[in-house]
């Protein structure tokens, strides 16, 4: 008898193993530059991951404060005969590190626990950490991935900041191809009237 080799898992594995790296802390302790104006607006792009998945995605960005950013992200995702409408909310703000600007993107998950066959769901603030680059009417986002460092807890921003920074100038990819995208500045839909 032949031992079946779970083949179909790997697809899985991989899309569960290509997630983008979620912080407990922002790589600065709180805003501190000033919002640049050239990032408001509504940016468009296509994500397409090689297999009969694409996604359209649509980040809307405006100004909250005179530091932070207020981004809605408007997705919808095709797979097959499958589409997933999604639409989420963040706040973030941007830290330069050498040359690159960085934005700590701010959003909550929600954790879900069992004690004692109760299961306790609460919210947790979480950050998401990408590269900027505005080009003309183009802004490419890179994601820093999950696994750009073995360590996977850090207690201040000043020591995520000092290893993000470390590992810039030497040179290391941190980013997740997967979760980095190029978008293209439209004017914003109106609504259908």
């Amino acid at each position: 008898m032949t031992a079946k080799k779970p083949w179909w898992l790997l697809p899985l594995a991989f899309i569960l193993y290509a997630c983008p790296y979620e912080s407990t802390v922002p790589l600065t302790p709180g805003p501190s530059e000033p919002v640049d104006s050239t990032l408001f607006g509504y940016w468009y792009g296509i994500v397409k991951d090689g297999s009969d998945f694409f996604g359209i995605e649509a980040l809307d960005i405006t100004q909250q404060s005179d530091s932070v950013y207020a981004i809605t992200r408007y997705g919808k995702a095709v797979k097959g005969d499958i589409i997933l409408p999604d639409t989420s909310y963040f706040t973030g703000f941007t830290t330069i590190i050498g040359e690159q600007r960085f934005m700590s993107v701010e959003g909550y998950v929600n954790i879900s626990t069992t004690r004692k066959g109760r299961t306790e769901t609460k919210k947790v603030k979480i950050y998401y950490l990408s590269s900027l680059e505005r080009r003309n009417d183009t802004l490419r986002i890179r994601t820093v991935a999950e696994d750009f460092t073995a360590r996977k807890d850090f207690h201040s921003p000043d020591e995520l900041k000092r290893v993000v920074t470390d590992m810039t100038l030497q040179h290391k990819n941190i980013f997740d191809d997967l979760y980095s995208l190029s978008y293209r500045k439209i004017p914003r839909p109106q609504p259908l009237k």
